[in-house]
């Protein structure tokens, strides 16, 4: 098992092609959260002894782009774990080929693409992460919504992920067009943004940071809020009223694989009564029906309806705007 996070491009280069060079190996790529991916693969691994199964984590948008620049050679047999309105693009659907993974057809159509190239198992969930330590010592009111932290006495203690490098920071701004319509969504956020101390490139990153104390409210994933709970960090985990975005985690198989019967049993393996039983540990959504969250996400504050705090999520819309949307927000946001 090998997971590379951090790597110069000579060395995937090596590597992608000391893969290439064993038939019983496959390379994938996800955008899952690293907390995850070491329980997924060395369960993975156990399942397929015969395999080497070589995993390179990258953030939403860096997959995406990696995906394309590789378009003329793919160096990827599976795209596992990524947000299904990146999926979506048309360029990337044209590199993956149809498969109907072993227990696809559980999933409510909704979770899996009509012509088979991909299906979302699981994804996950937005929300802001509130140290409630800081929020006493500071004075400041328990945000409930978007709308609150206009508030100037949150100025500088707010952290957010930029949708053109996260897709969490994708899943805020969607939902917030969504939900609001996009003049008021894009009046909403310019709202806040006098209080933005910074806009990140990672996903946990801001509640990862409000959990330490470096800021009140880190705008972020359900995942590492609830997470940040069971260590014990004082942090509430809150839904904004109006709706919380989410996204789907999808995964394929590439077309241009080398070993593609490898890939299909990884991706078999990924629907398999083993895997969600993992997905149970760690997301606070699953698609697959009967499948409950964590108790960490109990404990945290998760409804056991999560279709109670959900926005209403168009994601063949979500796809369609989405580079609209990351240049407005560059010319309206950027930093």
């Amino acid at each position: 098992m090998t997971i590379w996070t951090k790597l110069t491009a000579a060395s995937m280069v090596a590597l992608c092609s000391a893969a290439a060079a064993s038939a019983d190996a496959i390379t994938v790529y996800t955008a899952l959260e690293e907390e995850e991916i070491a329980a997924y693969v060395e369960a993975a691994q156990k399942a397929m002894p015969d395999t080497d199964i070589n995993v390179l984590r990258l953030s939403t948008g860096k997959l995406g782009a990696r995906l394309l620049a590789e378009a003329g050679n793919p160096q990827a047999d599976v795209v596992w774990g990524w947000a299904v309105s990146a999926m979506m693009d048309p360029q990337i659907l044209e590199m993956l080929e149809p498969y109907a993974a072993q227990g696809v057809d559980v999933l409510p159509a909704k979770f899996r693409d009509e012509g088979g190239k991909w299906f979302a198992p699981i994804g996950y969930m937005g929300a802001f992460c509130v140290n409630t330590a800081r929020l006493e010592e500071k004075g400041l009111p328990m945000p409930a919504s978007w709308k609150d932290l206009e508030n100037p006495a949150f100025k500088g203690e707010i952290l957010m992920p930029d949708p053109n490098s996260s897709g969490t920071g994708y899943l805020h701004v969607n939902a917030v067009m969504q939900s609001m319509g996009e003049e008021a969504g894009w009046a909403q956020l310019e709202a806040i943004d006098p209080n933005m101390a910074q806009y990140t490139s990672s996903g946990s990153k801001p509640c990862k940071s409000a959990r330490v104390g470096e800021y009140t409210v880190g705008i972020s994933l359900a995942f590492t809020a609830m997470q940040s709970v069971a260590e014990g960090y004082p942090l509430a985990m809150v839904f904004p009223e109006g709706g919380v975005g989410y996204e789907l985690e999808a995964s394929g198989l590439m077309a241009g694989s080398d070993n593609k019967e490898a890939a299909k049993a990884f991706l078999d393996w990924t629907m398999s009564d083993e895997a969600i039983g993992l997905y149970q540990q760690y997301k606070a959504l699953i698609t697959v029906p009967g499948a409950d969250a964590s108790q960490a996400a109990e404990d945290a504050g998760l409804p056991s309806d999560i279709s109670t705090i959900l926005a209403d999520i168009d994601f063949v819309q979500a796809a369609k705007n989405q580079t609209a949307v990351k240049a407005t927000w560059k010319e309206k946001l950027g930093r």
